[in-house]
């Protein structure tokens, strides 16, 4: 009895197994297109989407002329380090002239047909530049401009006070607002304002200009001189 029930499982098994594994396989089938079907809206929303690129960047600037291997022209006018003329020669010869010398092939006239080169020292050359950028900077002066006010019945001692102010502001190279001021009933003696800036005008005409005439302005009178 046992040994027919052990041959009746031993054929029952396999089969078992093989409908059990048909199974799974039909079930790992359904799970998988499940699982594509969500996942596809995203996918294709994703796609749809516009590549951003990188804008590419630019190339660094550099200031200055072009110096030896920079010089890419297949020829140029040489001029020696000593002021000579030395004709229109290939570039490559030149560089091998300047490297002889110890001295760099320097661009000095670009747009030429064919550009002048002139051999010399760069970094002296450079070193030159600034420095007389450096002086002109200390050359420069920023202009001024400085107020004197005066009164039209102004007496003879305050007038010669405030010219002295005037003609040193003149002198130091800045510009001079002079400013007259009415009040009161001085307003009906404008012409007295005006005969007091002409009188200043003339005083000052050897190392001034007028620069603004005299013109009102509500209560006061203005004229801006500037040095010659």
């Amino acid at each position: 009895m046992a040994k027919v029930f052990y041959l009746a499982a031993s054929a029952v098994v396999p089969e078992l197994n093989s409908v059990l594994t048909s199974a799974r396989l039909r079930l790992n089938l359904c799970v998988g297109l499940a699982l594509n079907k969500k996942r596809s809206p995203q996918v294709q929303q994703t796609r749809s989407e516009p590549i951003v690129r990188r804008p590419l960047a630019a190339p660094p600037s550099r200031e200055g002329p072009r110096i030896n291997a920079m010089i890419t022209v297949p020829k140029v006018l040489v001029i020696g380090a000593d002021g000579e003329k030395l004709g229109v020669i290939d570039t490559d010869s030149a560089l091998a002239m300047a490297e002889e010398a110890g001295l760099d092939l320097v661009e000095v006239s670009p747009n030429t047909s064919p550009p002048v080169c002139k051999i010399l020292d760069y970094g002296k050359l450079k070193y030159q530049e600034q420095k007389k950028a450096s002086e002109a900077r200390k050359r420069q002066k920023t202009v001024d401009v400085k107020e004197i006010k005066m009164r039209p019945n102004i007496d003879t001692h305050d007038y010669d006070v405030k010219m002295r102010s005037v003609n040193k502001f003149l002198g130091e190279g800045d510009k001079v607002k002079v400013t007259m001021r009415f009040r009161g009933r001085e307003m009906a003696h404008q012409n007295l304002g005006m005969e007091l800036l002409h009188k200043v005008r003339g005083d000052t005409n050897e190392i001034a200009k007028v620069e603004a005439m005299p013109k009102l302005e509500g209560r006061q009178m203005i004229m801006v001189l500037a040095p010659r």
